[in-house]
């Protein structure tokens, strides 16, 4: 993974997961100097796979496993202007979870301002299959254990709406 971790990504008492930080890279800005959409989808791509890396649940376990967690449904809201030069950190909130689906929210800043959200549904899949299928045991567990210490964290209001939508 390129981004850098950051001491105790996921610090017990209910915090959001806070692992990713990364250097706005030439390559993610668009021809205004600015952080590309597509970008902005990158980055929350690679925050939402260091909590699944800490869940147990990343490229090493899709090797020993035969498994993996497929994206089938992400939601950006662009907020700020990115730009050279800046830091993007990113806060993840485990906001749901069964025995095959993990339902991530991020919100991205860029030295502390908030500059987007994501909102990403991740479904389990049996690799050899080709179908969803239940995570293993110990893997529910972890998950179960993230998704109680971030059951009191406060939700925004635009969680899972679509495009276009207000709350």
């Amino acid at each position: 993974m390129s981004a850098e971790a950051s001491p105790d990504p996921a610090p017990r008492g209910g915090a959001p997961f806070a692992a990713y930080r990364q250097p706005v890279r030439g390559e993610w800005l668009d021809y205004n100097g600015h952080l590309n959409d597509s970008s902005y989808a990158v980055v929350l791509s690679a925050a939402h796979e260091l909590v699944l890396e800490h869940l147990g649940l990343s490229a090493d376990y899709r090797e020993s496993h035969q498994a993996s967690m497929f994206t089938v449904e992400t939601h950006l809201r662009y907020l700020a202007e990115c730009s050279a030069g800046q830091t993007l950190t990113a806060a993840t909130t485990l906001v749901d979870a069964d025995h095959k689906r993990l339902r991530l929210h991020s919100e991205l800043y860029a030295d502390g301002v908030l500059a987007a959200t994501g909102e990403s549904l991740y479904v389990h899949v049996d690799t050899v299959a080709g179908h969803s299928a239940p995570l293993p045991e110990d893997r529910q567990a972890r998950v179960a254990a993230m998704r109680e210490a971030h059951a009191d964290l406060p939700r925004p209001a635009h969680l899972g709406l679509g495009v276009g939508s207000r709350p």
